[in-house]
C-alpha cells in the first residue's frame, strides 16, 4: 500500500497568533489560573476543610507578585498586550491589556482578594453550611473582575462585567435559607444587570461610531456625534448602578446580608470599583462629551452627601461601613469625573486609599462579629482591652478614611482639595471656575466631615470603653467577647500598615499614578501626592472639614434627635420594592387572566397574534410574487393528494386514521423532494415520518378512540377560520420570501465549495457535519435535551432500570419454553414471552428478512453520506426502524434482546464523539470542527476517500440510535408492561 495522502479542508478564519510583549508571559493565563482554581476550590475545601482557603490564596498571591514584577514595564510607558481571535462574526477579540491602571486594579483585585481568601480559612467554622460552594463562587468572582479589568475589548468586557454581576448574587445569597439574603441578592442582580444592559447597548453605540470595539483604539481616537454621546452616557448607567451611586444606591446597603468576606471584597474593595474603574478609564477620551461632568459631578455630590448622612444613623456597624462607602464610592466619581490632570491623579490615589482602609475596616466588622456575637455597638464595649492588634489596625484605617495625617487617606484627600480649589479658581480647563467650582469644592468638605464624623463613631462604637446602659431594652447586657486568633487578625493588620506605609510614598505614587492622567492638558498647579502642601487653603479646609466632623460627633445625640425627627417613610429602596411587588401582582393578574390551562386557548392567543401582526405586512408585499404552479403535472398530482390528505385529517373524529392521514402528507412532500431533485431531503423526510407515525400510534394505545364524545360545538367554525388564515399567512411568508430575493442563491457556489471545502459530493451533509456544524451540534444538545424530557415526563424511572434478558424472566402461563439445541441461537426469543394469539407468524419471518438488511444499510448510510443520500441521522432513524419491527414482532423483552444497552449511555456517548471529533483536528494544527480529507491507495480497488467528518456523523448516528430506544421504552415498553398492570388488576377485581 503507497503511503496515504492526508490533507486539511480549508478553515473557514486563519488563526492568528497572540500579540504580546516577548519575554512576558501571556496575561491570559492568568486570569485562566484563577478560574481553574475557583473549578478545584469546592472539592479542596471539601476535603480540607476551612482551612483549604489558605491553600486557595496562594494562586492569587502569586499573581499578586507576578503583577507587581511588571511595574517596571508599566512604569517605563510600556503595556502588555494580548489578542486572541474568539467571534469574528461580530468583531470581538480575547483582547487584554495591562497598562498602569489596569496595573494599580490588579495588585487589588488580587492582593486584597489573598487576603481576604485567607481570612475565610478563621471565618468560616467546620459547621458551616455551603462552604466548599462558596469557596468556588468567591475565587471565580476574583477571576470574573480581574478579567474586567484587562479587557482591551468593549465585548469581552461586558462579560466579564455580567460574570461579576452573576457571581456577586450568587454570594450575596450565600445563605438560601435566610429571607434577607435572597432579597438582597435578587435586589443586587436586578439593578446592576439593569445597568449592565444599558452599557451593552452604549458599547455597542459607541463601538459602531469608532469602527472597532478595541478599548485601546476608541481612547487613542475617540468618536463624536449624537450617537456617541448617547452611547457614552448608556456607559456611564452601567457604572452609576455598578458603583451604587444615585439612584441606584440602595442595593449596597442591603447587601451587607452577605458573609463579612463578601462585603470586604466585593463592596468595598473590587465589584463596585468596577463602575468607578470605567469612569477612570474613559475620562481621558469622553470627559468633554455633553453632560459628563453634570452627570457625575451631581450624582456623585449627592451620593456622597446622602452616604454620610444615612452612615451617622447606623447601630449595626456593617451597615454604618456600607452607607460610608456609598459616601466614599460619590466622593470617588465626582474626584474622577471632573476630568483634569491634578483630579484624576487625586482620584485613583483615592481608590486605592479607599480600597486599602474599606477592606480593613470590613474585615475588622467580621472578627468582631465572630468573636462578641454581634455587630451592634450598643452592645459593645471595651474590645480595645482584648483586642490591641485589631483596634489599632482599625483606627489607624478608619483615620485613614476620616483624612487624618500622615495616612495614605489623608494624603490623597489634600491632593483632592488642592485639585478642586484649582478648578475652582482657575478652570482648568473643565469650564467649572467660579460659582459652580466652588458650591462644588463645599460639597465636598461637608462630605469630608459627614466622613469624620462616621470614622469617629465607628472607632466609638466598636472599641470605645463605654458603660451599656438602659431600663428593660434588648441592649441591656454587653456582649460575651472571645479573642480572635492570630491569623484572624492578620489580614486587616496587613491592610492597616499598607496604608500608613503609603502615606509616606506619595512621590512614587504621583509618578505611578501621572500615566493614566497624561490624556488631560496640564492644570495650574503638577498634580502631586504628598504630605504637606504648604500653608494654605487646602490645609485650613482640611483643619474644617475634621474640625466639623469633630463637632458632629461630640453632637452625636442632639444630631440623632434631629434625624429622627426628620426622618419619613419615603426613599428609593422602597420605590423599588413597591415596583417590585406591582409587578409580581400585575404577572399574577394577567396570568390569571391568559394562563387558565387550556391548551387550545394558549394555541389560539399565539396563532392569532402571528396573523394579525406579522400576517398583516404582508398585503404590502404580495404585489410583486409570481407564482409558478408546477413544474411538472406529477408535482400538481402529489399536491392534491396531500391538500386531500389534510382535510380528511381535521375532518376524522378518530385520532388513528387522522395520524394515519398525516403520515400521507408527509410522505406526499418527501415525493415532492425528489421531484424537486433532491433524494437525500426525501429520505430523510420518509425514515422521519415512518417513526413518527410509529410512536404516534404507540402512544394512542392509552387515549380515547375518538377525539371527543362530546358534541361538537360552534366555536369549531372559528378554530377552522383560524387554521385558515394561519395557512395562508404560512404560505404567504413563503412565497413573499422566495419574490424577495435579488442577489444571485448561495446554493450556486455549494457544489464547487462543498467538494473543496468538505470534501463530498453530497451538499446537504457537507453543511451539517461541516460547513455549518457548530449548528449541528448545538441542535443535536437541544434535541437531546428536548428528547428526554418527552420521554422523562411519560415515565419518571432510571433509564435502563428494568432491561432484562428474555433467560431472565420466566415464562407466562400457557406458554411452553422450546429448548434450543446446542449450539443454536433463537431468533426472536422476546416473542416466546407473548401470548401464543399476540404473536404473528408472518412477521416474524418478515422480521426475520429484513432486520439484518435495514443495519447493512444503515451502515452503508452513515459511510455513504457524505457523497451521497444518507448521513448519521439517516442512518440513526434506518436502525431505529430495525429497532421498531424487532419490538413489534416480539414485543418489550425482543427490544431489550436486540439492544441490551442503557439509552442514556448511548445519547451521551454521541453526544461525547461528536464533541471530540470537534476538537480532534487542534491536536493536528487545525481549528475546531475542520475536516481532514483522506485519500487511500488500494491495490486493484482504487482509491479509498475518507473524511473525518464522518466522526461526527456517528455522533449523530449514535444520539438518533438512543433517542428512539428512549422513545421505545417510553411509549412501547412502558405502556406495554402498564397496559398488562391494569389488566391484571381488573380481572383480580372481576374474580
Amino acid at each position: 500500500m503507497s503511503p496515504r495522502a492526508c490533507r486539511f479542508g480549508t478553515p473557514r478564519r486563519p488563526a492568528e497568533p497572540p500579540a504580546r510583549p516577548r519575554g512576558h508571559p501571556p496575561v491570559l493565563l492568568l486570569i485562566v489560573a484563577v478560574l481553574a482554581t475557583a473549578i478545584a476550590s469546592p472539592w479542596l475545601v471539601l476535603r480540607a476543610g476551612s482551612r483549604g482557603f489558605l491553600a486557595l490564596a496562594v494562586v492569587p498571591l502569586a499573581g499578586t507578585i507576578w503583577v507587581a514584577a511588571q511595574g517596571p514595564t508599566v512604569l517605563d510607558g510600556g503595556t502588555l498586550t494580548e489578542v486572541h481571535p474568539w467571534v469574528d462574526g461580530i468583531g470581538m477579540d480575547l483582547a487584554l491589556s495591562m497598562g498602569t491602571l489596569q496595573w494599580v486594579m490588579s495588585l487589588i483585585v488580587l492582593g486584597i482578594g489573598a487576603l481576604v481568601l485567607a481570612y475565610c480559612a478563621w471565618y468560616f467554622g467546620r459547621s458551616d453550611a455551603g462552604v466548599p460552594r462558596f469557596a468556588g463562587v468567591l475565587v471565580a468572582f476574583i477571576g470574573s473582575m480581574l478579567g474586567l479589568v484587562l479587557a482591551d475589548d468593549l465585548l469581552l468586557l461586558y462579560v466579564f462585567w455580567e460574570l461579576t454581576t452573576v457571581f456577586s448574587f450568587l454570594l450575596i445569597g450565600h445563605d438560601p435559607g435566610r429571607r434577607a439574603s435572597r432579597r438582597s441578592a435578587i435586589q443586587a442582580l436586578i439593578v446592576t444587570t439593569f445597568g449592565g444592559l444599558a452599557m451593552l447597548v452604549g458599547a455597542i453605540v459607541v463601538a459602531h461610531g469608532a469602527g472597532t470595539y478595541r478599548i485601546s483604539e476608541i481612547l487613542a481616537d475617540p468618536p463624536v456625534g449624537t450617537a456617541v454621546t448617547v452611547g457614552v452616557h448608556l456607559l456611564l448607567v452601567g457604572a452609576i448602578s455598578k458603583s451604587a451611586l444615585l439612584p441606584f444606591h440602595f442595593w449596597l446597603p442591603s447587601a451587607m446580608a452577605a458573609p463579612t468576606p463578601v462585603s470586604a471584597y466585593l463592596h468595598a474593595a473590587s465589584m463596585v470599583k468596577a463602575g468607578v474603574y470605567l469612569v477612570a478609564l474613559l475620562a481621558p477620551a469622553f470627559a468633554g462629551v455633553a453632560g459628563w461632568r453634570t452627570v457625575l459631578l451631581t450624582l456623585g455630590l449627592a451620593t456622597m452627601l446622602l452616604g454620610g448622612v444615612r452612615a451617622l444613623r447606623q447601630n449595626d456597624l456593617k451597615l454604618l461601613l456600607a452607607y460610608g462607602t456609598v459616601s466614599q464610592l460619590g466622593f470617588l466619581v465626582l474626584v474622577l469625573g471632573v476630568g483634569t490632570r491634578s483630579t484624576m491623579v487625586a482620584g485613583l490615589g483615592v481608590l486605592v486609599a479607599h480600597a486599602l482602609f474599606k477592606a480593613t475596616l470590613f474585615l475588622t466588622v467580621g472578627i468582631i462579629d465572630h468573636s462578641a456575637g454581634t455587630r451592634d455597638l450598643r452592645r459593645i464595649t471595651g474590645l480595645a482591652r482584648r483586642m490591641p492588634a485589631l483596634a489599632v489596625a482599625a483606627t489607624l484605617a478608619a483615620a485613614s478614611m476620616a483624612g487624618l495625617p500622615p495616612l495614605l487617606g489623608y494624603v490623597t484627600k489634600e491632593s483632592v482639595l488642592v485639585a478642586l480649589l484649582d478648578v475652582a479658581q482657575e478652570g482648568d480647563g473643565t469650564g467649572m471656575a467660579g460659582l459652580s467650582g466652588w458650591v462644588l469644592l463645599a460639597g465636598v468638605v461637608v462630605g469630608s466631615a459627614l466622613t469624620a464624623a462616621y470614622s469617629a463613631r465607628f472607632v466609638w462604637g466598636a472599641f470605645g470603653n463605654r458603660e451599656i446602659h438602659g431600663a428593660g431594652s434588648e441592649h441591656d447586657a454587653p456582649a460575651e467577647v472571645h479573642p480572635p486568633a492570630p491569623g484572624f487578625v492578620a489580614a486587616p493588620v496587613v491592610l492597616a500598615a499598607l496604608t500608613v506605609a503609603l502615606g509616606f510614598a506619595g512621590g512614587p505614587l504621583t509618578t505611578l499614578l501621572e500615566q493614566p492622567a497624561e490624556g488631560f492638558p496640564a492644570g495650574v498647579h503638577h498634580p502631586e501626592l504628598t504630605l504637606w502642601h504648604g500653608v494654605g487653603t487646602p490645609l485650613l479646609l482640611t483643619v474644617l472639614a475634621l474640625a466639623g466632623g469633630a463637632l458632629l460627633f461630640l453632637a452625636r445625640e442632639p444630631v440623632a434627635r434631629v434625624q429622627t425627627r426628620l426622618a419619613h417613610d419615603w426613599s428609593l429602596e422602597r420605590a423599588y420594592r413597591g415596583g417590585m411587588r406591582l409587578l409580581d401582582r400585575s404577572a399574577v393578574e394577567v396570568t390569571g387572566v391568559v394562563q387558565r390551562g387550556s391548551a387550545s386557548a394558549y394555541l389560539a392567543i399565539i396563532l392569532l397574534v402571528v396573523v394579525l401582526l406579522p400576517g398583516s405586512t404582508l398585503l404590502r408585499g404580495l404585489d410583486d410574487v409570481r407564482v409558478r404552479a408546477w413544474d411538472t403535472p406529477a408535482q400538481a398530482v402529489v399536491g392534491v393528494v396531500i391538500a386531500a390528505a389534510a382535510v380528511l385529517t381535521v375532518r376524522s373524529r378518530r385520532r388513528i386514521r387522522a395520524v394515519l392521514l398525516v403520515g400521507v402528507t408527509g410522505y406526499g412532500t418527501a415525493v415532492l423532494f425528489v421531484l424537486h431533485g433532491a433524494p437525500d431531503l426525501a429520505l430523510t423526510q420518509a425514515l422521519v415520518e415512518t417513526l413518527t407515525v410509529v410512536v404516534f400510534v404507540l402512544a394512542l394505545r392509552r387515549l380515547p378512540q375518538f377525539f371527543t364524545d362530546r358534541p361538537l360545538s360552534a366555536r369549531r367554525h372559528l378554530r377552522a377560520v383560524l387554521g385558515a388564515a394561519v395557512g395562508a399567512v404560512t404560505g404567504g411568508f413563503l412565497l413573499v420570501a422566495g419574490a424577495a430575493r435579488t442577489a444571485e442563491p448561495v446554493s450556486t457556489a455549494l457544489p464547487k465549495q462543498a467538494l473543496e471545502f468538505g470534501g463530498g459530493g453530497n451538499i446537504v451533509n457537507v453543511i451539517l457535519v461541516d460547513t455549518r456544524a457548530w449548528d449541528t451540534l448545538g441542535e443535536l444538545s437541544v434535541l437531546v435535551a428536548a428528547a428526554t424530557g418527552v420521554a422523562s415526563l411519560i415515565y419518571v424511572s432510571a433509564r435502563g432500570a428494568d432491561i432484562r434478558r428474555v433467560h431472565d424472566i420466566p415464562y407466562p402461563a400457557g406458554v411452553t419454553k422450546v429448548p434450543t439445541g446446542p449450539g443454536r441461537r433463537a431468533w426472536l426469543p422476546g416473542s416466546r414471552t407473548m401470548a401464543p394469539e399476540k404473536r404473528s407468524i408472518i412477521f416474524e419471518v418478515v422480521v426475520r428478512l429484513v432486520f439484518h438488511t435495514l443495519i447493512v444499510i444503515s451502515i452503508y448510510f452513515l459511510l455513504a453520506g457524505h457523497n451521497d443520500p444518507g448521513g448519521g441521522f439517516a442512518a440513526g432513524m434506518t436502525t431505529g426502524l430495525a429497532l421498531v419491527v424487532r419490538y413489534l414482532a416480539g414485543g418489550r423483552y425482543e427490544l431489550d434482546e436486540a439492544a441490551p444497552v442503557d439509552a442514556g449511555r448511548l445519547i451521551g456517548a454521541g453526544l461525547s464523539v461528536a464533541a471530540l471529533s470537534a476538537l480532534l483536528p487542534m491536536a493536528f494544527g487545525g481549528v475546531v470542527l475542520q475536516s481532514a480529507i483522506i485519500d487511500v491507495p488500494i491495490p486493484l480497488l482504487g482509491e479509498l476517500h475518507l473524511v473525518t467528518s464522518v466522526l461526527f456523523d456517528v455522533g449523530v448516528y449514535l444520539v438518533v440510535v438512543g433517542l428512539v430506544l428512549d422513545l421505545l421504552r417510553a411509549l412501547g415498553s412502558h405502556i406495554d408492561r402498564d397496559i398488562k398492570r391494569t389488566r391484571r388488576e381488573t380481572e383480580a377485581a372481576a374474580a
